[in-house]
């Protein structure tokens, strides 16, 4: 007899949640689709609570736990690094489980009532992140911005190949003694970042209408790479050796549009964009006079995806200088000045591979011998504003530069920190890297031994 009492108790509810559920179909055909989740969740909640005689101080008590489980678990979450690239992904929290989710009855009314709150929350948009260092992240710039598409060379097997890319034109001034023609620093942005993210974060066109250069973001598209991740691990024609090859043919379009003077031209990128401009630097010396490499991986190492978290974790363990020795370029490579700069605390990428990468430059520039052994130039170290510095110079000139600064993590130091990955306090980086592409310009046609470079006053 109990058993029979207590299931007709049974389906007495359930037909009640059957009603519940019925008018929240209702609710979401008239544009409430948005909570639909949330509010089944509550509906879920409510018919339990029914059941157990306690439920308002046990409902409360679990809603409040879970919030601030919920709380801990996205600031977790928003410190997560994807692996391959430079900015964290970002936790979201939900608001719409409040007081009405712990509620064990509901009129229908508050139900309503409750439904539209979250509704409003749910088509609230988040505003993007405005810049820290002006009112406006236009506001102090005095160039033109604008983005646009280049045809590049397809893939093989392709048939057609649009690089997105934004574009920074400072007003013309001065620009280091070569006529109206201008220096052109191309700027390569990690995975999950857009070209003007990176424009914003990196704050190089302010240092661009200080010197009156024009200042190149290629963008890797999502097509390519669910995150807009630069393949520089993968060389191949269908990988980094294509986006290399249509990063070339976008910089070689601006130089002759812009009126670039073709021996100043600069590439910098930072993390997995570090990566990729290593690659331009070896494969194209004959464009670039002076590489940048900002929190990146050593060259060599990696050549998959596995392979590459292993690098950036830990570094290479086989000796760098072999293996920069054993690229197929290594052998007509006329040199390249590089400058380093690494975050003595990067949890993302080890700053093993900062000493591994400048000493692999300072071979490729025939400074040293395959075994280390000194051939030309001379050392010296420094500590100016907070960056210990390491030279390799030629003539008294640094041909290659490694900076690490002091308890920085995986950013780019004095930039703009609203961005993610960047960090408004400790040195600029920007400035440290467009100091030392002063120092240097390539004259085609000449081989360099020991390396060229040109101080320009």
């Amino acid at each position: 007899m109990g058993k029979s009492l207590t299931s007709t108790w049974l389906r007495g509810l359930g037909k009640i949640a059957q009603i519940q559920m019925r008018a929240l179909r209702n609710a979401a055909k008239r544009g409430e689709r948005a909570v639909w989740d949330i509010t089944q969740s509550t509906l879920g909640t409510q018919a339990s609570s029914s059941i157990k005689a306690k439920s308002s101080t046990a409902s409360a008590k679990k809603a409040g736990a879970a919030k601030g489980s919920g709380a801990k678990g996205a600031s977790a979450t928003s410190k997560r690094l994807d692996p391959l690239g430079v900015r964290p992904t970002i936790g979201k929290t939900v608001k719409a489980r409040g007081s009405s989710a712990t509620r064990s009855k509901a009129s229908p009314a508050t139900t309503s009532q409750s439904v539209r709150s979250a509704a409003s929350v749910a088509r609230t948009r988040a505003k993007p992140a405005e810049s820290r260092v002006r009112p406006s992240r236009h506001a102090w710039l005095k160039g033109d911005w604008s983005r646009s598409f280049h045809s590049a060379p397809p893939a093989p097997g392709d048939l057609v190949n649009h690089l997105g890319y934004g574009i920074y034109v400072p007003p013309a001034k001065g620009g280091g003694g070569s006529g109206n023609k201008r220096p052109l620093v191309v700027m390569l942005h990690g995975c999950k970042q857009t070209g003007e993210e990176f424009a914003q974060g990196t704050r190089m066109n302010a240092i661009a209408d200080e010197y009156g250069f024009v200042v190149l973001y290629p963008e890797q598209s999502r097509v390519a790479h669910p995150h807009r991740c630069w393949h520089w691990y993968d060389a191949s024609e269908r990988a980094g050796g294509h986006e290399a090859r249509s990063i070339v043919s976008l910089v070689e379009a601006v130089i002759e549009r812009y009126d670039i003077d073709a021996s100043r031209v600069y590439v910098a990128g930072m993390s997995a964009g570090a990566g990729m401009a290593a690659l331009l630097a070896i494969r194209y010396p004959q464009v670039f006079a002076a590489v940048a490499l900002h929190s990146g991986p050593v060259m060599g190492d990696a050549h998959s995806a596995m392979s590459a978290l292993a690098t950036m974790r830990r570094g290479t363990r086989d000796d760098p200088l072999h293996l920069v020795g054993g690229l197929k370029e290594f052998a007509d490579h006329p040199g390249m000045p590089a400058i380093v700069v690494h975050g003595e605390d990067d949890d993302v990428v080890s700053p093993r591979n900062a000493d591994q990468l400048a000493s692999q430059f300072v071979r490729l520039n025939r400074l040293v011998d395959a075994s280390g052994k000194r051939l030309h130039g001379t050392a010296r170290d420094s500590a100016p504003g907070g960056v210990i510095r390491h030279d390799w110079l030629l003539d008294d000139v640094p041909v290659v530069r490694d900076c690490r600064i002091a308890g920085l993590r995986h950013a780019w130091s004095g930039g703009d920190g609203a961005m993610p990955f960047h960090v408004s306090d400790g040195p600029d980086s920007s400035r440290l890297i467009y100091d030392f592409f002063r120092l240097h310009r390539r004259t085609s046609g000449v081989a360099l031994t020991p390396p060229q470079t040109v101080l320009i006053a």
